[in-house]
């Protein structure tokens, strides 16, 4: 088996085939180069942690605490596969595809609420995505150092005091105009 301590970069494709006991042609069959399957590895782990964090109504609930307990449950389940991907050389490109994930996730879910005026919906979705996968990076990259239950209920109370803020804030200011 191919060491884990390997650099990504030293490893060939013919060492990817012969581990995957496959010829050399196979993998290129498939994949375009070894960064194209580091891509489509990563983008498959992504969307199943997605598709198994997600609420029996889909992405609607995206933000609800169930979806926040599963999300961390599953990251515990495979912390092993997220603290290699988020510690190695290649970890801007992992977060890059979950930031883009959860982004197109975040996005559908911002459409069907509305949003007060005085939010930006692009900063809005920014500001959401890196406190997320900025909490769930140092999560795993630290050996997750809180359980499941602390995470989902320091997360959630965050979330909700951040709402709150800005419904007291955006309330006080109408009142002064």
């Amino acid at each position: 088996m191919l060491e884990e301590a390997r650099d990504f970069e030293s490893i060939t494709i013919n060492q990817i085939a012969e581990e995957a006991n496959v010829n050399r042609g196979t993998v290129y069959l498939h994949f375009a180069d070894k960064y194209d399957l580091r891509d489509q590895c990563m983008e498959a782990q992504i969307n199943q942690l997605l598709r198994s964090c997600m609420s029996e109504e889909g992405l609607v609930h995206l933000t609800s605490k169930t979806a926040l307990q599963r999300t961390f449950e599953y990251l515990e389940q495979h912390a092993s596969f997220y603290s290699k991907m988020l510690t190695s050389k290649g970890s801007a490109v992992f977060r890059t595809q979950m930031e883009t994930m959860l982004r197109q996730s975040l996005s559908e879910h911002l459409d069907s609420i509305n949003l007060d005026r005085e939010l930006n919906r692009d900063i809005t979705v920014q500001f959401l995505i890196s406190a997320g996968v900025g909490l769930l990076e140092w999560w795993i990259t630290r050996s997750m150092p809180y359980p499941v239950s602390v995470m989902v209920e320091q997360f959630w109370n965050l979330l909700n005091r951040i709402q709150l803020q800005l419904f007291e804030e955006n309330s006080v200011l109408k009142l002064e105009k």
